[in-house]
């Protein structure tokens, strides 16, 4: 009876083990596959602006009839700031869930203007939104002319103007990660986290493009 105890100690201990070892193998090709995948960037669609083209100068108004330039080239009086448009739609429940984003980017980046916008729908519908999601303290613009001088097809899209008056980053934004990677994108002065990999690691982004694993 002792005997067949200590077998089954062992051979419950030698389980134990190899469970062990079992999690730490996968535990390192969990952090290798993590260290080989591409960062998400926002995936940029515009066919007709380009990350370092200058930004085009639109006037509009907001929805309390104040008048706003986005674009252009800044008077050398301004204050040097950038401008992130955003684009979205009420209906959009992608939209919504980066509100939240966008109200913590407000708090921590004060080098950057936030402007939402969109193109379709009444003001009162989009009064309605600014109430409903505590959007008040945002500058938030109702023009189809907006849109259409930059370029969106899709949404939600965020155009980020530089100090300068160019387009720094842009493109569509699903996630947090995405509108982060345009910051990204302009403290590295390339146009998307995409560009940045095919510079530093060509044989690493044609395989997170691909959708292969080199080994």
């Amino acid at each position: 009876m002792n005997s067949l105890l200590v077998a089954s100690n062992v051979i419950l201990w030698a389980a134990v083990l190899g469970l062990a070892l079992l999690v730490y193998a996968l535990t390192r090709q969990v952090a290798a596959l993590f260290e080989r995948i591409a960062p998400a960037g926002a995936l940029t669609l515009n066919e007709s602006l380009t990350a370092g083209d200058p930004a085009p100068e639109v006037d509009v108004q907001d929805l309390h009839g104040r008048t706003l330039t986005l674009g252009g080239t800044p008077s050398d009086d301004a204050e040097s700031r950038s401008t992130l448009i955003f684009f979205l739609a009420p209906d959009c429940p992608i939209s919504r869930t980066l509100l939240g984003v966008l109200r913590s980017v407000a708090k921590s980046e004060n080098w950057v203007d936030i402007v939402l916008a969109s193109d379709g729908g009444t003001a009162d519908e989009h009064q309605a939104f600014v109430s409903e999601h505590g959007l008040a303290g945002f500058p938030y613009v109702l023009s189809r002319t907006l849109g259409e001088s930059y370029g969106v097809g899709k949404l939600p899209y965020a155009v980020l103007i530089g100090e300068d008056g160019h387009i720094a980053a842009l493109g569509l934004v699903n996630s947090r990660e995405h509108l982060e990677s345009l910051f990204e994108a302009k403290e590295r002065k390339l146009g998307s986290v995409q560009q940045y990999l095919r510079q530093e690691e060509p044989e690493f982004f044609y395989n997170a493009q691909s959708g292969g694993v080199d080994q």
